[in-house]
Formats: structure tokens, C-alpha cells, sequence
């Protein structure tokens, strides 16, 4: 038997505490360290990015004031990695950036905080920017996954409130797949924002991690879609005695609407499958960027999906998946895709 929700109408409301707690790795990478990394022989920065981020951990449990002096003072070029303020990862997909960071941050003390560009920025939009300072100036450490600048209005967002946090003694950890200094290129050509960006290049230690990057590869080809006189009884074949949110597409992406992304974590909680009947592409840009960000939480929680209609690799036009925003849009559909193929592609049998 399964129990059957409905994303679309859920509408949960979250306290400061609640919208904090929710900032630790997801379970894919909640019981990682550096000793479960495996860094490939070939690939040296692998090994010295392990190095780089144990030292920085530790210089981590003892938090000072005066960070921006650092950045911007004469700072001593013999310093070791532990006295800088800021620690930048970059590198390609699949090289491992995600799992040294959620090691950082596991063996770090609190209070400390880790999660994506785009969860920061909604924090700030639910609290509204003083209270975001207020409430993470008091920690030291601050993991930012994802780095990314989707528009001049984040860019200047993110500068003030890293610079706040650093000011306050705040240590911060950033990955991305783009180098600080190019961050913004190819989404806007404001050259107004170039100085900020410029500033949170300033901001951080780079390293950049070699290996392949998964990008050359292509999209995964997703499941075929399930016919909608189907989807029933494969639903109550494939998650039998669990909890279903079962949608039609179109209104769960009206409802994402109404709902500050904030709060998708806690709009999942409980539910262990997503069902979507009839899903089409997306045309809309605000549409699409929601529906990312939903995309991003259920991949957290390793959320498996049966879906109807257009296949996943369809979810987005050509126009977006070329656009300033395609890595986003990669990302989700590569990640939902792994989600289909888990409820999809039942396990082979072992030999």
C-alpha cells in the first residue's frame, strides 16, 4: 500500500532555527571526511587540495576578527592557507569538489554552516539581508557549494554579505566550476558589477583541482517516460509501503510559485517518491529557475521520481540549455535523470 501526498499542497511554514538547521550536507555526503576521498595518482591537486582544506579546517577553531584587513591590508604572501580568510576550490564536474568541502565542514567546529550559492541567497531573501548577517556572523565557518552569479543583483548580495561575515571573523569556503576572476562571464555583460567581482576574487585562496571534467560528456539519457495508464500501478509496484507526493506538473509548477524556495527542503520532508503526471518544457525563465532549485533539494535527499509525459531531458528549452543559465539547467536534468533511473531501473541481481 502506498500512502499518497500532494506536493502542491504543501505550503510549510519554517522558523529562522528551522531554516538554519537545514544548512549541513545532504545525506549523499553526510558521513564523508578527507579519508574517504580518493584522489586519483595522475591528478596532483587532488592530494593537495586534501592538504589545503585539513589545514584550513583547523585554523578554523579559532576565529578572529578583521577579515577584510587580510584581503586588503599588505597581506604577508608567506602565510600559510590556515591565515587567509576565504578557501576556493575549482574544478570541473565529478572531481570531488562537494565531497571535500562536506569534509570541511564535518570536521570543523560549530557553529558552522554549509550549502549552495543559491540556498544563500534565498536565506537572505526569507530573513531579508541584516538578520542573515546577524544570525551567521557568530559562526566559523561558511561553506558555499555551487558558486555561481546568476544575476548583478546576487552578485552585489553575495559580496556584501561575505564581506560582513568576514569582517566578523567568519571563515568561508567556496566551490565553483568557473575561476573567481571570470565569475559573472557569459550570464551578464554589466561592466558596472565587474569591480564586485573582482572584490570576491580577492576574497579566497584558489585552488584548482585537475581531473576530467564530466561536462565533456554529455547529458545521461533519462528513462522513458511512463504512460499515464501506468503510472498507478507502477507506483504501488515500486513504492509500496511508502510516502508518494503524487502531482500533475503543470499545477505543482504554479504552486512552486507561492512557496519561497527557502522552504522546498522542509516541503519534501516526509516524502519518500515524487510522482509527476504529464510533464511538458518549461518555457518561462522565473518557472524554470524555481523549478531548479526544487530539483537541487530532491537530489539532497535522494528522492526517486516516476514521471509522465515529455522525458527529463526535454524539461528545459534549447534557448536555456544554451543560455547564461545552462549549468544550472545540466545540472538539474542530470540529476533528476539519476532520480528516474533509481525508480525506474530496478538493481541487477547479484552474479
Amino acid at each position: 500500500m502506498v500512502h499518497v501526498e500532494q506536493l502542491s499542497t504543501r505550503r510549510p511554514v519554517v522558523s529562522v532555527e528551522e531554516l538554519l538547521q537545514g544548512f549541513v550536507p545532504s545525506p549523499r555526503f553526510g558521513e564523508v571526511s578527507f579519508d574517504s576521498y580518493r584522489p586519483d595518482p595522475s591528478q596532483p591537486t587532488q592530494s593537495q587540495a586534501v592538504d589545503m582544506l585539513r589545514e584550513f579546517g583547523q585554523a578554523t577553531q579559532k576565529k578572529q576578527g578583521g577579515g577584510l584587513r587580510r584581503f586588503f591590508g599588505g597581506r604577508d604572501k608567506s602565510d600559510g592557507v590556515g591565515q587567509r580568510a576565504g578557501i576556493y576550490l575549482d574544478g570541473g564536474f565529478g572531481v570531488g569538489k562537494t565531497h571535500l568541502l562536506s569534509s570541511l565542514w564535518h570536521q570543523a567546529p560549530g557553529p558552522k554552516a554549509i550549502g549552495t550559492f543559491v540556498e544563500y541567497t534565498n536565506l537572505v531573501g526569507a530573513l531579508s539581508f541584516r538578520k542573515t548577517v546577524e544570525a551567521l556572523s557568530h559562526y566559523k565557518l561558511i561553506c558555499i557549494d555551487e558558486f555561481e552569479l546568476d544575476d548583478p543583483g546576487d552578485t552585489v548580495l553575495m559580496s556584501r554579505l561575505m564581506r560582513e561575515l568576514a569582517d566578523a571573523g567568519v571563515k568561508l569556503a567556496a566551490t565553483s566550476n568557473t575561476l573567481p576572476g571570470a565569475l559573472g562571464e557569459g550570464r551578464f555583460a554589466a561592466v558596472d558589477f565587474q569591480r564586485e567581482i573582482q572584490v570576491l576574487a580577492e576574497q579566497f585562496e584558489i585552488l584548482h583541482i585537475d581531473g576530467e571534467d564530466y561536462r565533456h560528456r554529455g547529458l545521461p539519457t533519462p528513462p522513458d517516460p511512463v504512460p499515464n495508464s501506468d503510472l498507478n500501478a507502477r507506483m504501488r509496484a515500486d513504492f509500496a509501503g511508502r510516502t508518494v507526493a503524487v502531482d500533475d506538473f503543470a499545477v505543482l509548477l504554479d504552486h512552486l510559485a507561492g512557496v519561497h524556495p527557502s522552504r522546498y527542503r522542509q516541503m519534501l520532508s516526509g516524502i519518500d517518491a515524487v510522482v509527476w503526471r504529464n510533464v511538458h518544457t518549461i518555457t518561462e525563465q522565473s518557472v524554470a529557475l524555481r523549478f531548479v532549485v526544487l530539483a537541487d533539494r530532491l537530489y539532497d535527499k535522494d528522492v526517486p521520481i516516476l514521471a509522465s509525459g515529455a522525458p527529463l531531458d526535454e524539461l528545459f528549452t534549447a534557448e536555456m540549455m544554451g543560455g547564461g543559465y545552462q549549468k544550472k539547467y545540466f545540472r538539474a536534468v542530470s540529476r533528476l535523470t539519476a532520480l528516474a533511473r533509481e525508480a525506474q531501473e530496478p538493481p541487477l541481481s547479484a552474479a
